[in-house]
């Protein structure tokens, strides 16, 4: 199947005082297909969250020095000018962050800030934007949509600011979300809600899932890539890595597993490689 996204070589490095450079990311390549989920997972700091924002164009270019490239549907994002960008940037590809609290605004009605992205991207009048917010409102989950539509984000639980945000995502209809640590600020109800909806979506775009959670990375992702200093270090589906990790691999999932999914790889492992 044809790629929607290929990343060559991408290396990044955030400019820092007297001349001194942070390499946060050392060549990372990886492509996704379309209507496939690609997971992403690392300790923090170990750049995932710049190779999301590279894939955006939301990196300071005053800031930071970027090589490689970034394919989508042919173009090289990382060559674009930004008013090129802005017309991909929520429309074909879009971001779920883990903050909600922050990328929403306080003093406007979620149902508004959903509409504007719509017609950021297209001339339609409020009136037609508005009924698509509140269509996608009751897609991402709401039983309510007309009433949630006219609340601010405080009046929200962080779930569901959180399916707002995933709102303004599909507002476009995109090719591909990237979407951050997700479930990172959600109670386990909340997460375990939001992760069946973005199982739904899985038929609607593909996705670039960053999580450094193994049980959310399970639950959705097609495929697994370990990134550790600013490289990938392995890749695979969850349960080969589970079966065969290199030796930081399986720190990595053993760190931050459920206690019972630590058993349960322990116990496969040792299956597997019991004498015949």
């Amino acid at each position: 199947m044809e790629c929607l996204l290929q990343v060559r070589d991408l290396k990044v490095s955030y400019r820092l005082a007297a001349s001194r450079r942070h390499q946060a990311v050392a060549g990372v390549s990886f492509e996704i297909r379309p209507g496939e989920v690609v997971g992403l997972m690392g300790e923090s700091g170990c750049g995932k969250t710049t190779v999301a924002w590279s894939l955006l164009g939301l990196l300071p270019r005053d800031r930071v020095e970027i090589s490689g490239s970034i394919i989508f549907r042919g173009q090289d994002l990382l060559t674009m000018k930004e008013p090129a960008l802005r017309k991909i940037r929520g429309a074909e590809i879009s971001l779920v962050c883990q903050e909600p609290e922050i990328a929403l605004c306080p003093v406007m009605r979620v149902g508004q800030q959903i509409a504007e992205v719509s017609r950021a991207h297209r001339e339609w009048p409020m009136s037609r934007a508005r009924a698509l917010a509140e269509s996608l409102l009751a897609q991402v989950g709401f039983s309510n949509p007309d009433q949630i539509a006219r609340r601010y984000p405080h009046q929200l639980s962080g779930g569901q600011r959180q399916r707002v945000l995933l709102a303004q995502a599909l507002a476009c209809q995109p090719a591909l979300i990237v979407a951050d640590e997700p479930t990172a600020a959600l109670d386990a109800r909340s997460q375990s809600d939001f992760l069946a909806l973005l199982r739904q979506m899985k038929e609607q775009t593909a996705m670039l899932l960053i999580s450094h959670t193994p049980e959310v990375q399970a639950s959705l992702a097609d495929r697994l890539l370990i990134m550790a200093d600013g490289e990938i270090i392995e890749q695979g589906d969850l349960r080969q890595l589970y079966r065969f990790p290199s030796d930081r691999t399986r720190a990595l999932l053993e760190r931050h597993s459920q206690p019972r999914m630590a058993r349960a790889s322990q116990s496969e492992a040792r299956v597997e490689h019991q004498p015949v």
